[in-house]
């Protein structure tokens, strides 16, 4: 006898969820590379600056570069505080996983990833990464149990 596989879990995306998203998901780059964007800006605003074409547009520009460069040096503290910012932030997710795929509710979420969609996924130490068509999730082992975790490898393989 073939029984189906369901394991719902209700759980809160606060900031130590967010945060250990980030940590698992994101991986930081201090080169200068990270940097281009905001010294490109940099360049263009002082040479406006410079040819005196328009003061308030160059300041913009200049004031602009700042910004970018601040948030590639504070690339964590700058995504969560988006995350936080956004309506989804402190509220209840029920998490579906079953024969379907991996599903997410809320008041402001409503999101589905089949199996058959997933391109690819990676196991850390926290967590599960899932690269699917419209981006990259994680689901954390702590909103887990040990069948669901080794539900999704078996699924993922």
């Amino acid at each position: 006898m073939n029984t189906s596989f369901s394991y719902t879990k209700s759980y809160i995306l606060n900031r130590e969820y967010f945060t250990e998203c980030f940590e698992e998901s994101v991986t930081l780059d201090r080169s200068i590379r990270a940097y281009y964007k905001a010294l490109i800006f940099l360049l263009i605003g002082t040479s406006l600056l410079i040819t005196g074409v328009n003061a308030y547009a160059s300041l913009f520009i200049v004031g602009l570069s700042a910004v970018e460069g601040l948030s590639v040096k504070f690339k964590k503290t700058w995504w969560l505080w988006r995350q936080m910012m956004s309506k989804a932030a402190n509220n209840d997710i029920e998490l579906v996983i079953n024969e379907q795929g991996i599903t997410s509710k809320s008041l402001y979420i409503n999101s589905q990833i089949c199996w058959e969609d997933i391109q690819s996924s990676s196991i850390t130490n926290r967590g599960v990464l899932i690269r699917h068509p419209a981006g990259i999730s994680y689901l954390s082992n702590l909103i887990l149990d040990q069948s669901a975790i080794d539900y999704i490898r078996q699924k993922l393989k």
